[in-house]
């Protein structure tokens, strides 16, 4: 019986695993921690985000900064659909969110764990945990691993380590050319009077731009106590990721708090100073931002809040919709988002064949998830990559003859 040895027991390697046909390979899983799956468990808030509801290829991949035009062929086999369809085989339910993203009913990445370790356990497929790869060397036709817990001899390596420099050092000196790391989602860091004691405060669709590097991204947008989060500021640092690095995390970003042209809103002011001229400034509800940014708003636009509408100048309303449609921010670092960090880089994807995921430089090894420089914006994708790569591998390995 044909030997595989599957280095990294995560999302990529786990759902290979699930998907091989256990009655032709003797098949093992190799993990350097204690515990396999541990960012399927922290994802979504630990509720674990399995993927997302876009079922055409060609829309799916729009989400990926990295390895877009690779993935379309993955995608076209394997796609969040079938995905869905795979875990509620296995009587996981699942539902698809407001915003598309799509969670197991329970909200418990644990369902998705359990899921895995049944599927494995049925294929007695082993699991070594704390064995640390120190080494892989081809020997004739196989492959030598060498371990913290030992040797093992196998036919065919899948390499799902996640994107640890160590693992990927492996693969460089295996041959594979590694385009260099950076992070990718993380939040901006900003010490700005009109953020200070706004922790919490959210907005629902903003617009983002870093006008040096003449891009825009548009979504939820969130007041951290180091800066902006949010669907907002993760977007743009994904497809951002390599030009913000080369600036050492030092630019400028400008936040359209309101998601409104500045003439459409000045135009609404006017309407609303028109009907309501007694209201106070700082009681009125004009946009739809919370009250205590509204006043802060207010604040750093040095208008006085006891002010009557009637009374506000025209100098002072410029002055405000600056302030909440064309704000500018400088940017000096950032912050790795929760525990999902995600990184651009890895394997060079022109050395990978996309039918199968195996390596085009080393004979019966396959290559998925996070080690090669492929990436996703936030929202279930990242995750997909890897079912769908990992579906390629396991179907490739089972139609062998």
């Amino acid at each position: 019986m044909k030997q595989i040895i599957i280095i990294g027991g995560g999302a990529a390697g786990f759902f290979c695993a699930a998907n091989l046909d256990e009655k032709k390979y003797k098949i093992t899983i190799l993990e350097q921690n204690s515990d396999v799956l541990q960012k399927v468990k922290i994802s979504g808030g630990g509720r674990c985000n399995v993927s997302h509801a876009c079922f055409d290829p060609k829309e799916l991949v729009q989400f990926y900064p990295r390895g877009n035009k690779e993935l379309l062929s993955v995608f076209t086999k394997f796609q969040p659909g079938d995905t869905m369809n795979w875990f509620e085989k296995r009587k996981v339910s699942l539902k698809i969110e407001n915003d598309n993203r799509v969670f197991p009913e329970s909200n418990s990445s644990q369902t998705i764990i359990n899921t895995f370790l049944n599927e494995i356990q049925q294929k007695n497929v082993e699991v070594k945990t704390k064995c640390s790869v120190k080494d892989i060397i081809k020997k004739d036709d196989q492959y030598l691993v060498s371990t913290s817990s030992g040797d093992f001899l196998c036919d065919y390596v899948i390499y799902t380590t996640g994107s640890s420099p160590k693992s990927l050092k492996m693969l460089q000196n295996l041959g594979h050319k590694i385009i260099d790391l950076v992070p990718s989602l993380f939040t901006f860091n900003i010490k700005d009077d009109l953020l200070k004691d706004l922790l919490g405060t959210s907005f629902e669709m903003a617009e983002t731009s870093i006008p040096k590097l003449k891009t825009e991204e548009s979504g939820p947008l969130l007041i951290t106590h180091w800066g902006l989060s949010g669907p907002a500021i993760l977007k743009i640092s994904a497809w951002e990721a390599i030009n913000l690095a080369k600036v050492k995390y030092n630019f400028e970003v400008q936040v359209n708090f309101i998601s409104k042209d500045i003439n459409d809103a000045e135009e609404l002011f006017q309407n609303f100073k028109q009907s309501n001229p007694k209201k106070l400034i700082g009681s009125s509800k004009i946009f739809e931002v919370t009250n205590r940014f509204w006043q802060r708003i207010l604040e750093v636009s040095k208008v006085d809040l006891n002010k009557q509408i009637a009374n506000i100048s025209g100098k002072e309303i410029q002055m405000i919709l600056e302030n909440l449609c064309k704000k500018k921010f400088q940017v000096t670092g950032k912050s790795t988002y929760k525990d999902e960090f995600v990184t651009a880089g890895g394997v060079d994807l022109k050395e990978i064949n996309f039918k199968n995921m195996s390596s085009k430089l080393l004979t019966n090894f396959y290559i998925a998830g996070e080690v090669l420089n492929i990436d996703a914006v936030t929202g279930g994708f990242n995750f997909q990559a890897c079912w769908s790569e990992a579906w390629l591998i396991a179907q490739d390995l089972n139609n062998l003859n």
